[in-house]
């Protein structure tokens, strides 16, 4: 069993498209918090305790208006999560295969320039996989800055740093000049959001904090396909140019297999209590509510071994090892008048996995629901079907083994088991009879 633990500090010195969406299976964690370099340094996220979600932080030196308080080690160790290392050639976001390894990124406020400039090009594309390959994405403040295209200033025709953003919202945002104040919070009468709460009769979120957030601009190429969750009300100071009735939550979702964008120009994140807690909550689960659908490796061939032996650099996503509490997904074709299938899953080397097998007919195969489990510890195992019903059989393989992980000031790292980050190969085989 490895025992490398995950932190540069370590490493420097020593220590196909189904319709429904996953529904936070398949996921190796909920959240990940990026609180990283000229972002705000947050350590706690309540609405993930308020509903139970598993939370991973990335956390770099205190951030601090003017200052460049972080150091080689935050530089190095953000690179590493992000784009990845030795131990792990694909980076946290993502799984060997390039899926979502987290079902959501939360983007903390701050300086949205400065964090994508540390993140640099090879760091923003990881972001733009992992939106791509399906896991959605919350940003505040400065996280909605840096998922837009660009910044467009309201006084001036041009638009700036959009070689520093992501570009996952394809729109422009528009800075408020609003600074340590506060808003409140229209909710749309058919906001998605109230499906998740009712914000009262109202519609209506009081005194939400405010610090140099945006708006999304719907004047300058709006992106079709966006949709304005809630917009701005009264706030705590008067402005040069009113902000009432700007979209301050937005959402965009490419297609089905993208994940979804949220984005909102305030600061309700901190809050542990009452209706901001509750609007927080409802931006997380319509972003969870919206990762990619499930996706299918391939057809296993009667009688042919299937070998997912293949890594990252590869670039073959269909044939590349799984990663931790990560599922793949196949199909089988069984004809009328098949008598038997018989399913087998085995290891390609020796090693101390737990990988579990299953199949249904009815869709997807996953644990606790499949019609077919073999749930045996180790990864050698089968599954036998006696007249099967014909037409497509699902099967799913599920690698139960993972990383350990430890908080340090650096926030979430990972020791014990770091081999699976690069994956574990396996040769899965169907037969009909």
């Amino acid at each position: 069993m490895k025992k490398r633990l995950f932190i540069a500090l370590t490493l420097i010195t020593g220590p196909a498209l189904l319709s429904s969406a996953q529904e936070g299976r398949g996921f190796y964690k909920d959240v990940f918090q990026d609180s990283g370099i000229m972002l705000t340094s947050r350590r706690d996220l309540p609405c993930t305790r308020s509903m139970s979600l598993s939370l991973e932080s990335f956390i770099s030196a205190q951030h601090a208006t003017g200052v460049k308080p972080f150091t080689a080690t935050d530089t190095l160790l953000q690179k590493q999560m992000i784009c990845g290392s030795e131990v792990d050639e694909n980076g946290i976001l993502l799984y060997p295969d390039g899926a979502p390894r987290f079902r959501m990124i939360y983007m903390n406020g701050g300086k949205a320039a400065g964090h994508g400039a540390s993140l640099g090009e090879e760091g923003k594309d990881a972001i733009r996989k992992y939106i791509k390959a399906g896991g959605s994405y919350l940003g505040s403040c400065a996280g909605a800055f840096l998922a837009s295209r660009a910044s467009r200033p309201r006084d001036k025709d041009t638009i700036t740093y959009a070689h520093r953003y992501l570009g996952i919202w394809p729109g422009y945002v528009t800075g408020t000049k609003l600074e340590k104040s506060w808003t409140d919070i229209r909710i749309e009468k058919k906001s998605p959001l109230l499906k998740y709460y009712d914000f009262g009769s109202d519609l209506q979120v009081d005194s939400v904090r405010h610090n140099g957030g945006c708006f999304a601009n719907t004047e300058y190429n709006f992106p079709p396909g966006t949709e304005i969750l809630a917009r701005y009300g009264r706030t705590g100071e008067e402005l040069k140019y009113s902000i009432e009735g700007m979209p301050s939550v937005w959402a965009y979702k490419e297609n089905e297999s993208t994940g979804r964008v949220v984005l909102c120009g305030s600061h309700p994140e901190e809050v542990a209590e009452g209706e901001r807690l509750q609007f927080m909550n409802a931006m997380v689960q319509y972003a969870l509510d919206g990762v990619g659908n499930v996706k299918i490796k391939g057809e296993l061939k009667n009688g042919e071994p299937r070998k997912m032996d293949r890594s990252t650099h590869h670039n073959d996503p269909d044939f590349t090892k799984i990663g931790d509490r990560q599922y793949h997904h196949f199909t089988v074709n069984v004809p009328k008048g098949t008598k038997g299938v018989r399913i087998t899953l085995n290891g390609v080397k020796p090693g101390e996995y737990d990988m579990y097998l299953f199949a249904d007919d009815r869709g997807p195969a996953f644990k606790g629901e499949a019609r077919y489990q073999n749930i045996k510890l180790g990864m050698n195992k089968s599954i036998d079907i006696v007249d099967p019903k014909p037409g497509t059989l699902y099967v799913s393989v599920f690698c139960d083994t993972t990383v350990s992980t430890m908080e340090t000031q650096y926030g979430t790292q990972y020791y014990g088991r770091t081999d699976v980050l690069n994956g574990v190969p396996y040769i899965l085989k169907a037969e009909l009879q």
